[in-house]
């Protein structure tokens, strides 16, 4: 694991690079008003700091489908020659055309940061730390904003503040991120399997897990080729010890017994004495499945019979799964062997199991399996096992299952590049999984900045200039400006320790909850805001409570809203369409900036700050409910699993 938290880390110093431009165009944006005169015109004013997000916007419309073609670091490795360019012309900049064609140049490397960093650590990530790992990002941009406050306070001070190296410094840590895209970070393994390059995705995989046998996440990746859709069901099982199960078989008696769900009405119990769990409930307002099958009608093993046992004995426990079926297991010598463990993450495993309907001849099921914590559970063995079962000497368990039909088949599982290969491009976006998805991204995107986060982020020292702030520090001996940079610097800080707060919880309360935690404080906060005006205070008091309102707004923003949508959005997509997404919920993100930021100068002459304020509070509550209705909980679930849960219309509790 250590190996795939220091890739994560040097993937995110590019993160790094966009905290540090929002927070040196926020503070040199005062000395370039100055030096070409913007004061009397806010549209250019607007124009440099909108530029990147522009571009960003364009940019994004390709990036997820050229990054499909050409790999998630080639784009990384693009985006750090683009932050070193913007740099280098910054610095020379003499006119505003050259500051506009440097911001161009950084709205095409913070588009690829933004749009790629999460899909790149969400596809290397194990599912037990994948929300923990997708934390960094926002860490690594607060972590660049505070750096890049206190360096363009530094500057503030002196007699001539150059705010071109406030904005050119940024090709200098650019230079380490390249040189770490190209000789250090690996291909992510989902995409070396889209394009049938398994033997490079197993090297990867051993690398980054640190053991030699990948198989199950070698099987797992290639059946996310192709996501179940409407044909996904869910259904629960029995598993038993193998000591109950060649003891039941001697009796003659089924042994795994698949019971289908029912959303709605309450399930019966599968066997006597066993009682039925929901583990999922109904999502979307729609029912996963209207008429489930008749409790017995399609049972089935998902384990080798025991007298099949190629040795004759017990130990076929360990012999490849449906060997009872009569089914012939070959290798595939050059890209691998079937999968030996079936540990998939998060809890689950996959197996398989024959198709029930009959139609096609050696067709498989895959089985997504998970067992039910409330149920009894084995000590030697929590989850059943088409391969590896050790169950011995524990007590029976129920699990919970979603089935579908596997990219496999049962005469050769062997992953080959023509089955791992396949793809269905623009039309997977008709698929109902995927535009459930979709809904639940673009949703926290338009979400996201409706909550004002830009407008803070762009505008802050100028919005606590106006709030005052330069009379709470005039007795440190530094100007407004510089007063008003000193809190940002302290804001940023504060920053850190709540993004550190929302990592450890990122996988124990999970990415639902902790928006729905957090939400409510950003509205008290606007709310602070917006009612100060309503009572007379002095100016210093007034100042106060705007500057603690920007924090605490700020700092509990990032614990949520802030990295929550760009890691659902990461999540929540099938690898077939998963960049196609991605770029529709970043242009969601880009079109959301530009309008709030484009617009924030003229809201705030228009309403002032308590108006701008209050149309935030609205954008906060519309989210928590958004939040409440919509959005599923991720956490621990493995990628190719949280597709087949919106492709059923269900979510887990």
């Amino acid at each position: 694991m250590r190996e795939v938290v220091i890739i994560a880390i040097a993937a995110t110093l590019g993160n790094l690079l966009v905290g540090w431009d929002s927070s040196t165009i926020a503070g040199g944006m005062s000395y370039i008003k100055q030096e070409f005169n913007l004061e009397t015109d806010p549209t250019l004013e607007g124009l440099i700091v909108s530029t990147s997000f522009l571009t960003g916007t364009v940019v994004t419309i390709f990036s997820g489908t050229v990054s499909d073609t050409l790999g998630r670091r080639s784009m990384l490795i693009t985006s750090s020659i683009m932050f070193f360019l913007s740099g280098l012309v910054m610095l020379w900049a003499p006119n505003v055309l050259v500051v506009l064609l440097s911001r161009l140049l950084d709205g095409i490397a913070i588009a690829l940061t933004i749009t790629l960093t999460p899909l790149y650590i969400s596809e290397i990530a194990p599912p037990d730390i994948r929300g923990t790992l997708n934390t960094l990002p926002q860490f690594s941009c607060s972590g660049g904003m505070f750096v890049a406050y206190i360096m363009v306070f530094s500057l503030s001070l002196m007699e001539a503040p150059s705010w071109r190296a406030m904005l050119g410094v940024v090709s200098v840590p650019s230079v380490a991120y390249f040189v770490l895209a190209v000789f250090y970070l690996p291909e992510s393994p989902p995409w070396l399997v889209s394009k049938g390059r398994i033997s490079e995705a197993k090297k990867v995989l051993q690398r980054i897990r640190g053991t030699e046998d990948v198989s199950g996440e070698l099987a797992l990746l290639a059946e996310g080729m192709s996501p179940g859709g409407e044909s996904t069901t869910i259904e629960e099982y029995i598993v038993t010890p193998a000591a109950d199960l060649i003891a039941n078989k001697e009796a003659g008696r089924q042994h795994v017994i698949p019971q289908h769900a029912n959303l709605v009405s309450p399930r019966k119990p599968c066997c006597s004495g066993c009682k039925s769990q929901r583990p999922f409930s109904p999502s979307h307002g729609e029912h996963a499945r209207e008429h489930p099958p008749e409790l017995g009608t399609s049972r089935s093993m998902l384990m080798g019979d025991p007298d099949q046992s190629p040795s004759g004995t017990s130990d076929n426990l360990h012999a490849p799964l449906l060997s009872a079926q009569g089914s012939t297991v070959e290798k595939d010598r050059a890209l691998g062997d079937i999968p030996k463990s079936t540990d998939i993450g998060g809890g689950w495993k996959l197996v398989y199991k024959a198709a029930e309907d009959g139609k096609r001849e050696g067709a498989l099921q895959r089985v997504y399996l998970r067992a039910d914590p409330n149920a009894a559970v084995s000590q030697q063995g929590s989850f059943a096992s088409g391969y590896d079962l050790h169950a011995d000497g524990g007590e029976a368990f129920q699990a919970a299952a979603l089935v579908s039909h596997s990219v496999l088949g049962a005469k050769d599982m062997s992953i080959k590049p023509e089955v791992a290969a396949k793809r269905t491009g623009w039309g997977g976006l008709l698929d109902i999984g995927v535009r459930r998805a979709l809904v639940v991204g673009i949703g926290l995107q338009i979400l996201q900045q409706a909550a004002g986060i830009n407008g803070f982020l762009y505008y802050a020292p100028q919005i606590l200039e106006q709030a005052g702030v330069g009379p709470l520090l005039s007795n440190l001996g530094i100007s407004s400006t510089s007063a008003s940079l000193l809190v940002n610097v302290i804001t940023t800080f504060t920053m850190l320790p709540c993004i550190a707060i929302s990592m450890r919880l990122m996988d124990i309360a999970g990415r639902r909850s902790i928006l729905l935690y957090t939400v409510p404080i950003l509205i008290v906060s606007l709310m602070v805001l917006v009612l100060r005006d309503s009572f007379h205070m002095s100016s210093t008091l007034n100042a106060t409570i705007t500057a603690v309102g920007v924090m605490v707004y700020e700092s509990c923003f990032c614990m949520g809203l802030g990295v929550i949508p760009n890691i659902m959005c990461s999540e929540i997509f099938p690898t077939s369409v998963r960049g196609i997404c991605i770029s529709i919920c970043s242009l969601t993100f880009w079109i959301s900036t530009l309008i709030v930021t484009s617009s924030f100068p003229f809201l705030l002459h228009l309403f002032g700050l308590t108006g701008v304020f209050g149309l935030y509070v609205v954008g906060c509550i519309i989210a928590w409910i958004f939040v409440y209705l919509k959005v599923p909980e991720t956490k621990g679930m493995p990628l190719e699993v949280i597709i087949e849960f919106f492709s059923v219309g269900a979510k887990p509790e």
